[in-house]
């Protein structure tokens, strides 16, 4: 039998999600079930000073109307008090308001009803340059390695230079979704969460009760992106579940596309100046990289747009790094799939300036300051093999036929630009732990409450249990999504694989042991009396490792054991970096100023390829969304009013289809010696790090315009 691991397995989960058989949050009906709509405010800075409820109670269908009067009291969280709590209203968009009736379009309809009046209306501060000088930095947001200044004072050539990116909102095809219900003092709450016990514990605090009396499911994501992290359990959901126990029936609420934009959080605006001084053989003598990026005016100083790749990535010996933040009147950010992606687009477009300063190869340059060290810590890497993708990249792209000036190259009327830049993505490890059974029958299950995003936690599960096993992939059913299961962290920061795999692998391998030592022992069996040690499982069956003809079956086993076998295990990884590089080629038209990216070339350090499916698909869809980072993606403010004006995908653009070239995927595949993951790292989001940067890059090769603002829209090229 081949082994599972490291296939191109197709997704278990494939055929019921293309024909309707996986149920997501939203799909859930209950008996009784009411459903809930959202009233939102339309200022930023005041308070509710009145609101008409009488029309919306009256309203057919409406069961009860909640505002700040008598909305159910909930625990205050980090934030302090949940909106609804009180009359202050702190961002356009807020919570103000719940209505329930007995289906989703009378509840809706009813809270078109409410008129609201405010009082105290201040302007908002909308943008970080409506709050010029009141950057505020957060302990442990600075780090200086060397001495940046004297490094700077023998550079032979500096580059400075000041790069944005705006606001991005998480867009997932399934909207937030919550389905609550009560049987007595204990809940059930389907949820659309990228962390099911997060959310629990988030829930349970909420309402005051035990994490003991809640349990949340979530079998199927449609999408997250960080955007069902912890505030997938926030105070819509926390309403929902409140609301459900003092009706006493199961309360359903889906929030509209709209609502999206400022119940949830978001990538927050940022820009950097960037300062990097080189001798003139390419040589990095100094980085400084100072970044702003906006706050909410009501919470904490988490910075949400990390500047990890910066700290870690080159080996230059002096470095300075700030990360600083401006309190607005925004909704708290959030993290957004690739949060370092801002802060490296500034350093990768910088790293291209210098190169074309310093007539390098912008390849060239960075090989020149690779390294084995990361720089923030002084550790060496685990392993890296970063330059291996270079060259991977490199050669399938065709790098080495660039003529290396700009505006050089044309096709009719059409500029050609070629572009790159490093990809680099800090994942976390952490704890994740498994249940693996073997029934009597022969088939295995697996369980973990852990989740899957669309990366293909299910598929990748079910590998790593049916090798260790050696039992056939189709014997294996993996599932997920329950706290009632063994307990594991948060699909978030790329951590899954490298926090579970090694859960499952264990607990698989001490089934298999637990049952070789069964067959050993039971004179019935064609293995008894043979050591241990001789016995290998393959194809569902234990074999004697030198005579094939000496073989048992899991199933006639267990059969005759009577009992099934399990195991539970847990294991944990340590936090690491996966590395790549990406090669483009844009076309422009310089009539329209119109972009398009015609060719794309990554290749990939992630160490372990698990599954060269999911793993690939995970590189196209980092691709696709730096397309739409670069290209197009941005979201607009009134910035009288703090409101989002395109709050809606018509006018809020992300890349389909048309706008992706079929790109080349590539993989260096080699295991990290110090994963527990089975070699593989932390991978999904470093495939979108670099694609804003090379594609600006690319741009600036076609045409001489360096254009250092996200997105790369016609009017700043025209």
């Amino acid at each position: 039998m081949s082994q599972p691991v490291g296939r191109a397995v197709e997704r278990v989960d494939g055929h019921l999600k293309v024909t309707g058989g996986a149920r997501y949050a939203a799909d859930r009906t209950l008996p009784g079930m009411l459903h809930g709509a959202l009233v939102l405010s339309t200022i930023a800075r005041g308070t509710v000073a009145a609101m008409d409820l009488t029309a919306a109670r009256n309203a057919p269908g409406v069961v009860a109307v909640y505002n700040h009067e008598n909305a159910p009291r909930l625990v205050p969280g980090n934030s302090g008090p949940a909106p609804m709590q009180n009359a202050t209203v702190a961002v356009n968009g807020q919570i103000i308001g719940y209505v329930v009736a007995e289906t989703e379009e009378q509840a809706l309809d009813a809270a078109s009803m409410i008129t609201v009046t405010y009082g105290g209306q201040q302007p908002p501060k909308t943008l970080i340059a409506d709050a010029p000088g009141e950057a505020i930095l957060p302990p442990n947001q600075e780090l200086v390695l060397g001495d940046p200044k004297a490094g700077l004072a023998k550079a032979e050539v500096t580059v400075t230079g000041r790069y944005s990116s705006p606001t991005h909102h998480h867009n997932a095809i399934e909207p937030h979704a919550v389905v609550a219900q009560w049987e007595g003092e204990k809940f059930t709450v389907h949820l659309s969460t990228q962390g099911v016990a997060n959310s629990l514990r988030s829930l349970a605090a909420a309402v005051g009760v035990p994490v003991a009396n809640g349990r949340v499911q979530c079998e199927y994501l449609g999408g997250g992106f960080g955007g069902k992290t912890s505030n997938a359990a926030g105070p819509y959901a926390q309403y929902t579940l409140a609301i459900a126990r003092e009706l006493r029936r199961p309360v359903k609420l889906v929030l509209t596309r709209a609502q999206l934009y400022s119940v949830i959080g978001q990538r927050a605006e940022y820009q950097a100046e960037v300062t990097l001084g080189a001798t003139r053989d390419g040589a990095l003598t100094a980085m400084l990289h100072f970044g702003t990026q906006q706050l909410s005016r009501s919470t904490g100083t988490l910075l949400y747009n990390p500047n990890r790749s910066v700290q870690r990535l080159y080996g230059v010996p002096n470095l300075h790094t700030r990360a600083q933040g401006v309190r607005l009147d925004l909704p708290t950010a959030a993290f957004m799939r690739a949060p370092e992606m801002c802060a490296h687009f500034a350093m990768e477009t910088a790293l291209d300036e210098l190169s074309h300063e310093l007539r390098l190869d912008p390849v060239e340059l960075r090989l020149r300051n690779y390294t084995e060290i990361d720089p923030a810590t002084g550790r060496r890497y685990s392993s890296k093999y970063l330059r291996e993708a270079y060259q991977l990249a490199r050669d399938a792209f065709g790098w080495q036929h660039r003529d290396p000036r700009p505006g050089k190259t044309k096709d009719g009327k059409e500029f050609i630009g070629w572009g790159m830049a490093t990809e680099a993505h800090a994942y976390e490890g952490g704890v994740g732990s498994a249940l693996v059974r073997v029934a009597t029958d022969g088939t295995v299950l697996a369980r973990s409450a852990t989740q899957d995003i669309g990366t293909g936690t299910y598929t990748v599960m079910t590998q790593v249990t049916a090798q260790a096993l050696g039992i056939p992939v189709a014997k294996v059913r993996f599932e997920l999504g329950d706290t009632t299961f063994p307990t594991a962290g948060m699909s978030a920061s790329s951590a899954t694989v490298p926090s579970l795999t090694g859960a499952v692998d264990k607990a698989a391998r001490a089934v298999r042991g637990t049952v070789i030592r069964l067959a050993v022992a039971d004179p019935r069996s064609p293995l008894h009396g043979l050591p241990p040690e001789q016995i290998t499982a393959e194809h569902g069956f234990l074999w004697h490792q030198s005579d094939r003809s000496r073989r048992d079956s899991y199933r006639d086993l267990l059969t005759r054991h009577g009992a099934a076998v399990e195991h539970l295990a847990s294991g944990t990884n340590e936090p690491g970096n996966s590395t790549g590089a990406v090669f483009v080629e844009v076309r422009v038209d310089p009539r329209y100023g119109r972009v398009r990216v015609s060719r794309m070339v990554g290749a990939y350090d992630c160490g372990r390829v698990l599954n060269r499916h999911t793993a690939r698909s995970q590189a196209i869809g980092g691709l696709a969304w730096g397309i739409g980072n670069a290209l197009m993606e941005h979201t607009v403010y009134d910035r009288r009013t703090a409101r989002v004006v395109n709050p809606n995908l018509s006018t809020y653009l992300l890349a389909v289809n048309a706008d992706i070239p079929d790109p080349e995927i590539l993989f260096v595949d080699k295991a990290d010696p110090v994963s527990t993951a089975l070699g593989a790292r932390g991978f999904g989001e470093c495939p979108i790090t670099g694609v804003p940067a090379a594609i600006g890059n690319a741009i600036f090769h076609a045409t001489g315009r360096r254009l250092r603002d996200l997105p790369f829209t016609q009017d700043k090229l025209l």
